[in-house]
């Protein structure tokens, strides 16, 4: 039996049962080797029940810097947990390895002869150096890793250095996971040659970039664009946006003299009430927001559409996940595009940002405000599962110390005392945007009446057809406006000038590198188009108008970003080609180069076909 031999390239699955404490020992693993200088993209597949079920964490090592999901079974699957071991047996690469604790014997029937197993009995070490039952449990994850260091050739001191790292201040707690760590890298080292056919090498393809989380970054970034309030109701996988958002608010905003939180932070008693505290504060003038997911959108679907009519600025962070419904709370997809582009009944219409890294998810959460206040409307930041809470390769987060906050057409006292009369809902200057005022900005000018319900241009109730088609075609001026200054799409740097081109947004951006380097081994080349915002620049337009054939990736069954061109931007549907993955897993290079493939082979047949029966 011939085994995997690579450097540099492989996937490896470490099987665990969900709330062991395995994570953390995994995520030490995936640091262990960015630390290396190795690109690496760590995924964790968990159950969304609390405790019980099985669980699982793949890891990507990838030289050539392909950071999407590997298609197919990993290389090397570390199984710890005995209710999912027929499945992870069967899981692995052929020529692969199956690393599992021997302490029981593994069932005959699963020995596969493609595939080498390495035992070892981490439960027996355990039970030998450890005597609370917690411990042993906790230290099993620890040795695993210990032995992965000498198996894969791992440096053992960087996963030494990041214990202490992990363990500041709690200096006690750094000798125990050393030694377990030794336990299994010794171990190893003893029973087994090592390292594998399949091993790892220090190299610097990391470069300057850093491994963060979505949900992180976008935390980080409210605090950078200015948000003071958060009214939130918890719900996977957006709750970290905002336990975030408090963390770095507890290091940022206190105030120095009187140590007093410069910030407020509202766990209401649902979604409705947590999205009515930040347009609330959004209305009085303060920087607010809230976080959810898929069913969270649907319930502030009604405030969305106040927040919207009334000219409210407010950012909404939507970290999708499957659904509808409950759907799978824990499993990722694109599932919210239609839904939060037309967010609540009537002729509504809602800006979108689609930010495709951790960097990308600093920015635009701090753009977020920004674009809210100065187009009086709700921003809506769409990440997602896979983005939000796996740890990305990210270029480093940056932030211009100079920039201004954009507060947008706010009149003060003085430019009130200079206006005749004030018109909060009077277009001046022709872009849709009107001029507010925050309340008690001036004893006698500047009020005015709140409403969802139809008004003039001075904010006075009205049920007359010619004023509520007035102010209707106003808001549609202003997504206009939005357009020009929302973030333009990107193209991607090999521009081919191919009659084909392929659309994608979000997450789907992380495998089009790889996607056109598979692409261009069969001899096509592509050009590519990644969308950052809703409502869409004339650049997207123009990117469609430019080619024959246009691919649209989405993460739903629907093909909802493809549908949003169409009816957007009125293009034939026949030239948009849907290509949709749905399954709760992230879209991989293969699945989207074999779809191109596949249609593009076939393309030729049908227009002959068409030829012949017209």
């Amino acid at each position: 039996m011939a085994s995997i031999t690579s450097l540099n390239e492989c996937v490896i699955r470490f099987a665990n049962t969900n709330g062991t404490g395995s994570a953390s020992a995994n995520n030490m693993f995936a640091k262990a080797i960015f630390r290396m200088g190795i690109p690496v993209s760590p995924a964790n597949i968990f159950p969304s029940n609390i405790q019980g079920m099985p669980t699982w964490y793949d890891v990507r090592v990838s030289a050539q810097d392909y950071m999407a999901r590997r298609e197919g079974a990993p290389d090397i699957v570390v199984a710890m947990n005995a209710q999912s071991m027929a499945e992870d047996v069967e899981n692995v690469r052929p020529g692969g390895f199956f690393f599992y604790d021997s302490s029981r014997q593994i069932d005959p029937a699963l020995m596969r002869q493609d595939i080498t197993f390495l035992g070892m009995p981490i439960s027996e070490i355990c039970l030998r150096e450890y005597k609370a039952p917690n411990l042993r449990q906790l230290f099993k994850n620890v040795v695993y890793v210990g032995a992965m260091a000498a198996l894969l050739n791992i440096d053992i001191k960087i996963l030494k250095d990041l214990v202490a790292d992990q363990f500041k201040g709690k200096e006690k707690l750094v000798a125990p996971n050393v030694h377990a760590l030794d336990l299994g890298f010794q171990y190893a080292l003893t029973h087994f040659k090592c390292p594998l056919s399949i091993r790892l090498e220090k190299t610097n393809k990391v470069g300057s970039r850093i491994l963060i989380n979505g949900n992180t970054a976008t935390g980080l970034g409210a605090v950078y664009g200015g948000a003071t309030v958060v009214g939130w109701y918890p719900i996977t996988p957006s709750t970290s946006v905002v336990e975030n958002f408090e963390k770095y608010c507890k290091r940022l905003r206190i105030d120095p003299a009187s140590g007093k939180n410069n910030f407020a932070i509202m766990q209401a008693e649902d979604e409705l009430s947590a999205i009515g505290i930040a347009i609330g504060a959004g209305w009085n003038g303060a920087r607010a927001f809230t976080a959810t997911s898929g069913p969270g959108i649907s319930l502030m679907s009604e405030f969305l559409g106040l927040a919207y009519f009334a000219e409210v600025p407010m950012v909404l962070m939507n970290i999708q996940r499957a659904g509808p419904s409950t759907g799978m709370p824990t499993r990722t997809q694109q599932s919210d595009v239609m839904t939060c582009a037309y967010a609540s009944h009537g002729d509504t219409k809602q800006v979108l940002l689609f930010p495709s890294s951790p960097a990308e998810c600093f920015q635009m959460s701090a753009q977020s405000f920004d674009l809210a206040e100065r187009l009086q409307t709700p921003v809506i930041l769409m990440s997602d599962l896979d983005l939000g809470m796996n740890d990305q390769l990210s270029e480093e987060l940056s932030w211009d110390d100079k920039h201004a906050y954009d507060r947008g057409k706010v009149l003060n006292e003085q430019q009130l005392d200079e206006v005749e009369q004030f018109g909060r809902y009077l277009d001046v200057d022709g872009d849709g945007i009107c001029y507010r005022t925050y309340p008690g900005t001036h004893p006698d000018k500047g009020s005015f009446f709140t409403r969802g319900t139809s008004r003039d241009e001075f904010a006075i109730y009205t049920e007359k057809g010619d004023e509520y088609v007035q102010n209707m075609q106003r808001l549609e001026r202003k997504f206009e406006t939005a357009a020009e200054i929302l973030p333009k799409p990107v193209l991607h740097p090999d521009n081919s000038g191919s009659s084909t081109g392929v659309i994608y947004y979000g997450m789907s951006d992380v495998a089009i590198a790889e996607t056109f380097d598979l692409l261009a081994e069969q001899g096509h080349f592509i050009d590519g188009m990644c969308i950052k915002s809703f409502p869409f620049s004339q650049t997207v337009g123009d990117f469609i108008d430019a080619h024959d054939q246009v691919f649209v990736i989405d993460q739903n069954r629907e093909g909802q970003m493809r549908k949003l061109l169409i009816i957007e931007l009125e293009q034939n549907p026949a030239k948009l080609v849907k290509v949709t993955h749905y399954d709760g897993m992230p879209i991989t290079a293969e699945f989207i180069s074999q779809s191109i493939l596949r249609d593009i082979i076939a393309a030729p047949v049908k227009r002959a076909a068409k030829r012949t029966g017209s």
